[in-house]
């Protein structure tokens, strides 16, 4: 038999933290949200399977929709886009397809984070000194 308060601990909440990590929600804002410690917040990762998951699914999931958007803005794509237009003094809308061209940050940003090794900033000095003559050792 548990002693203690009862917990505040709701069903619904799975659906909330869900959507809040879908916003990119830190476990401090969470706890925040949710208006408890994030010592309760653990705890109820604990207690709660079904809260863990929801909290790890909605980080999953936006963290997969930003690397998608990411790639997309980094190799360039199609949109399709109406223009409108006037004709004979009339408006015309004209559907076209508008090429956004690659974003080289977004590329280098990708590239730098999965293939480091080849990416990564270095910089590599390498310095040749010649020796110091005084007036001194001239003499």
């Amino acid at each position: 038999m548990k002693t203690g308060r009862p917990t505040d601990y709701k069903l619904e909440y799975c659906q909330l933290v869900y959507n809040y990590c879908l916003l990119g929600a830190t476990d401090k804002e969470l706890a925040e949200y949710l208006e408890i410690s994030e010592a309760t917040l653990n705890n109820w990762k604990i207690e709660h399977p079904e809260f863990i998951e929801s909290i790890r699914a909605g980080k999953e999931d936006a963290d997969a929709r930003v690397a998608k958007s990411l790639h997309k803005r980094a190799t360039g794509y199609d949109q399709k886009v109406d223009k409108v237009m006037q004709y004979q003094g009339e408006a015309v809308v004209v559907p076209t397809v508008e090429h956004i061209p690659p974003d080289t940050t977004a590329a280098m940003f990708w590239l730098k984070n999965r293939q480091s090794k080849n990416w990564r900033d270095r910089q590599e000095i390498s310095m040749d000194i010649a020796p110091i003559t005084f007036i001194d050792d001239l003499e």
